[in-house]
Parts: structure tokens; C-alpha cells; sequence
């Protein structure tokens, strides 16, 4: 199931590329909002795959782990199937650091996705450089948040191309996973994606865009416990306060569910 996406726009306009099997409301808000100083430790165990990132380990390379299948992760050969993916829209905004320092110490991995309009200042190089060293995939979720549909190809191709350019400026690496806004692909923009060498995705559900969930507890509770959880899912999120303030204890409650976090640069 497709949960349709934040920022005032009706999921029954998706395209084709969007799962038709969505069941959560779609509601409006204000904003939808290597070269790694630290290495990556891929931790690959009995409990399954986990994000590591030990400062002074030394990168280690191994196979892919997960493939992406219609936007979630299914395991590749014998890896874990108990997992779920985490992602982060509209980042860098106002809380992804703070987001990304509590899931380091939670030693859970996830992608966040990041939009141009935050990069414009400073602070916002700085916070995305500051992901990025801390060892989070950064992904692409176009310049200035617009509905792809809506745009000339033209156009999606400097949502696109721009911010992949403008984040391998800031990081040294273009992103490998790309998320239009509101979920909403085109023909174009999909072809671009893979001509820039990267893989498309939107999510199995979300829930922090909906109005009864915009507080910690509440969102806690739905994303722990959503009728979509299962094997693989991609769970939305984005760069809010409340969010911020249940992600410790969404990853918490997931793992007490027995599901482990997949780390994002095990996917092919």
C-alpha cells in the first residue's frame, strides 16, 4: 500500500509508477517539506542488517545486501527479510541533524532526501555535509519541491539534474535514489533517474503529514504499528518537530517488533 505523500495533493492524480493499493488519507500541510570522514562498518549478523559507521573502522566492502522492488527492499539471496527502510523528506531543513545524530546513536541507518531550496544558505551546505559525515545516504528530492507533472521536461531536468549537480558539489558524491515530490513520476522524469544512474522510490505508508498524527506520541504509536508494516516496507518520514521527537522510539518500537533497520548502502 502507497500512503499518498504531503503538500496539498490528491493521490488519486498519481501516475502509473505510484502503487494503486494506497489506503491512507492524503492531507495537506504547510511544506513537504567517498569521501566520509567517518567509515561505513556494515554490520551483518544473526540479528540481521544493521547501520554502523564506528568512527576508525575502515570501509569494508561487501555484496549487496537488498534490491529495491516497487519502492521497498526484499532481500537478495540469504540476507534478512525482517527489515524495513527508513527515509527523510525535505531535508536539510530545521530538524534533519538533529534526526540524523539520534538515529547514529541508535546505530540505525536511513536515506534522506534532500531539496535544493535548503541549500542555498550556508547552513544548509553545512547541515547536509554534516549528514553526510555522518554516514546517511543523501538522496534527491528536487530543487524547489515542485509537482513533476506540472513541469516541462525542460524543467525536470533542472529539478533534477541541478540537484545532483549542487549536492556532488557540496559532498563530493551524487545521489544513487531519487523521490519526487508528492510521489508523483512522469515518463521523463523516470527515464532521466536512470539515465543519471540512480533508482526511483516512494514508500509503503506515512503518517506525519495527517493531521491526528502530528505529535510524537500519537505518530509513534501509527508507525509502529500501521497496518502496512511488513517485510521490506519503506517508512516516510520528514524534517519536522514531531517527528523528530518519536523517531527514537518509532526505532525502538519497530526493533522491539522484530524488525532490524536496513542500512541503505546495502542496496543495489
Amino acid at each position: 500500500m502507497l500512503t499518498a505523500c504531503a503538500n496539498g495533493d490528491d493521490p488519486n492524480q498519481q501516475t502509473t509508477t505510484i502503487d494503486n493499493d494506497t489506503t491512507n488519507t492524503y492531507e495537506q500541510n504547510n511544506h513537504e517539506v567517498n569521501n566520509q570522514e567517518e567509515a561505513v562498518n556494515i554490520a551483518n549478523n544473526d540479528e540481521g542488517n544493521t547501520y554502523n559507521n564506528d568512527e576508525g573502522n575502515e570501509e569494508k566492502e561487501s555484496e549487496p545486501l537488498y534490491k529495491l522492488d516497487n519502492s521497498e527492499v526484499r532481500p537478495i539471496d540469504d540476507a534478512e527479510e525482517q527489515v524495513v527502510l527508513l527515509t527523510i523528506d525535505d531535508a536539510p531543513d530545521n530538524y534533519s541533524v538533529e534526526m540524523a545524530e539520534s538515529l547514529k546513536a541508535l546505530d540505525a541507518g536511513a536515506i534522506f532526501f534532500v531539496n535544493g531550496h535548503f541549500l542555498e544558505s550556508e547552513q544548509g551546505r553545512a547541515d547536509l555535509q554534516h549528514l553526510y559525515d555522518l554516514g546517511f545516504e543523501i538522496g534527491n528530492h528536487t530543487m524547489t519541491h515542485q509537482d513533476l507533472t506540472t513541469l516541462s521536461e525542460e524543467e525536470q531536468y533542472e529539478e533534477i539534474v541541478e540537484l545532483n549537480d549542487l549536492i556532488e558539489e557540496v559532498i563530493g558524491e551524487r545521489p544513487r535514489f531519487f523521490r519526487a515530490p508528492f510521489g508523483k513520476n512522469t515518463s521523463y522524469s523516470t527515464q532521466l533517474v536512470e539515465d543519471e544512474n540512480m533508482q526511483w522510490m516512494n514508500w509503503t505508508y506515512g503518517y506525519d503529514f495527517v493531521e491526528e498524527y502530528m505529535e510524537k506520541e500519537a505518530l509513534t504509536d501509527v508507525m509502529v504499528d500501521a497496518p502496512e508494516l511488513r517485510n521490506g516496507a519503506n517508512l516516510l518520514m520528514h524534517d519536522r518537530e514531531f517527528t523528530r521527537d518519536a523517531l527514537e522510539d518509532i526505532v525502538r518500537g519497530l526493533r522491539e517488533k522484530g524488525y532490524d533497520i536496513v542500512a541503505p548502502e546495502t542496496i543495489e
